[in-house]
């Protein structure tokens, strides 16, 4: 079965064709981005290792996926005979709210929950719902499916997702902890009980999601108990642009201060903060700050101090939350990759039963390995992620 995987973005669209009958084989992939902006540009590849990229006369969704249909169809470079090859599509889609906590089929009552949860994902669902309907358009008459970011975590019980706002503005307005990353957790998840050889139903696990926009997840038993995003992707370990956790009234302090609308307390916020913000270099990219740090730049490697500080506490605290833990799982651009990060993080907690090797450590591999000693307690797993395979999972077993 040929699965379409879309994740259409503001001014982006990100797309996977899984052949899922030959052990999920990747028949190609690539990514329209500045999509209405002037450059728009496509990169495509195929399972045979040849490759398009290059300015794209694209102005929309629509005609992104029109494009992605032609290329996949395309006489040199495509991998389709026929768009009636592709059984279902796929879709990334951010926030369900406590309405949709599990794979959809996108008919119109399930888009018209898709437009409603929107008001808590304005940058996010609105483009997600465009890309949807442009693949009805394009690929007519196939099965359209939404896997939401937010559906992993609706398992938390009340005590984790509730603020300690009045209780008012849960029931009027859905104000309360979602969690994202969700595809992208259930996924290491799962993977890392199996790289263990054992079921994610017997096992305590805390997965570190490490990225530009990074979150941890609370595992027991293959069910989430709590995450550190909230009701939006601020909340939690200090990330790329983003602040993370911080005391409500320094931003009113600032807002005060300095004159800022919502709009650019906003921005503020999710766009000038994190790493980019206390690094002052002008990048959020960890490679660019380690780089720094290492000719002796001391706000970068004061941040970096920073970020390893607040992802150890998360990890602490989940520890408490789960009663113990099994696995801990790095998984991201940072989680997977930055070794100095790694080693950062678990400094010092030997005691709690981490024990990392220094040697395994090093190793740099795109395949799921232990980087822990072999007399660790607790095992530590580097386990890259696939939110494109979940999805495209999801998908199959949902039209199935």
């Amino acid at each position: 079965m040929v699965i379409l995987v879309i994740n259409a973005g503001s001014s982006s669209v990100k797309f996977t064709v899984f052949d899922m009958a030959d052990q999920k084989k990747v028949l190609a992939l690539g990514l329209i981005e500045r999509i209405g902006i002037e450059g728009t540009t496509m990169k495509y590849s195929n399972f045979r290792g040849e490759e398009v990229k290059g300015e794209v006369p694209v102005k929309n969704p629509q005609d992104a996926v029109k494009l992605i249909a032609e290329r996949l169809l395309d006489s040199k470079v495509g991998v389709l005979k026929s768009l009636a090859e592709v059984k279902a599509i796929g879709h990334r889609i951010v926030q369900g709210m406590e309405k949709i906590i599990q794979p959809i089929l996108l008919d119109e009552k399930a888009k018209n929950i898709v437009r409603e949860c929107g008001v808590l994902a304005p940058l996010h669902n609105p483009h997600n719902l465009m890309g949807i309907e442009a693949c009805e358009a394009v690929f007519s008459g196939v099965p359209n499916v939404g896997v939401f970011d937010t559906a992993f975590h609706s398992t938390m019980p009340p005590k984790a997702y509730l603020y300690g706002l009045p209780y008012k503005y849960y029931e009027k307005d859905h104000i309360r902890r979602y969690g994202f990353h969700g595809t992208s957790h259930g996924f290491v998840a799962r993977a890392a009980a199996a790289l263990a050889g054992q079921p994610v139903e017997s096992l305590k696990i805390i997965t570190a999601h490490l990225g530009n926009g990074a979150s941890i997840a609370a595992v027991k038993d293959g069910i989430c108990q709590d995450t550190s995003m909230g009701l939006t992707p601020l909340e939690g370990v200090i990330m790329g642009t983003r602040c993370g956790d911080v005391d409500t009234t320094a931003v009113l302090y600032i807002m005060k201060q300095e004159g800022l609308t919502p709009d650019q307390a906003d921005n503020l916020l999710n766009k000038q903060s994190g790493v980019l913000g206390l690094a002052g270099i002008g990048s959020s990219d960890l490679r660019d700050v380690e780089a720094k740090a290492d000719q002796g730049d001391k706000l970068c490697a004061q941040a970096l101090e920073v970020y390893a500080y607040r992802v150890k506490k998360y990890i602490g605290a989940y520890m408490a939350v789960l009663g113990g833990l099994d696995i801990l799982v790095f998984t991201a651009g940072v989680g997977e990759n930055s070794i100095t990060m790694r080693a950062a993080i678990l400094k010092g907690l030997e005691g709690l039963g981490l024990k990392l090797d220094p040697a395994k450590n090093a190793v740099r591999s795109p395949e799921p390995r232990v980087i822990s000693t072999d007399d660790s307690p607790i095992k530590i797993h580097v386990i890259p992620t696939n939110e494109e395979l979940a999805i495209a999972e999801a998908t199959v077993k949902l039209v199935a």
